[in-house]
């Protein structure tokens, strides 16, 4: 198998993870509110074009979901102080503990699914998940 399988591989089956705890977890939030929580967490306040374009859904969309999440006391908005056309997006501190809290459900869901790992295949897992967060965190085409 080359290498770009293998990253196709990963990522599909990071994927299925996510849907299984999901409905594991019976959690019925949209998957683009965690996203965008998640987002706003990672990157900060940011404008909600931008939150749009990274969450990859378009801006009449994130438009509604910000409202909802800004109804919920998840997000909060505010005018661009440098052009008071644009807004921007920060989560609230009750976002961030939805968020966590969502994150231990998932991790909750899972963990079942990984319980007769050895320590070497516990070990590879680790090693893979420091890879994949530094691979992700990092800007693109920035020094690794």
């Amino acid at each position: 198998m080359s290498r770009s399988h293998d990253i196709e591989r990963i990522v599909i089956a990071a994927h299925a993870l996510t849907r299984i705890a999901a409905s594991e977890t019976g959690n019925d939030a949209p998957a683009a509110q965690w996203r965008t929580l998640s987002i706003l967490r990672s990157e900060g306040p940011i404008r909600l074009g931008e939150l749009a374009a990274a969450s990859r859904v378009t801006q009449p969309g994130m438009t509604r979901l910000v409202g909802q999440l800004a109804d919920a006391g998840l997000v909060e908005r505010t005018t661009d102080p440098s052009d008071s056309r644009a807004t921007v997006v920060a989560v609230t501190e009750d976002g961030a503990r939805a968020l966590d809290s969502w994150l231990v459900q998932l991790r909750d869901a899972l963990e079942p699914r990984f319980a007769d790992l050895d320590d070497e295949d516990w070990d590879a897992l680790a090693r893979v998940a420091d890879i994949l967060s530094a691979r992700t965190t990092a800007p693109v085409g920035a020094a690794r």
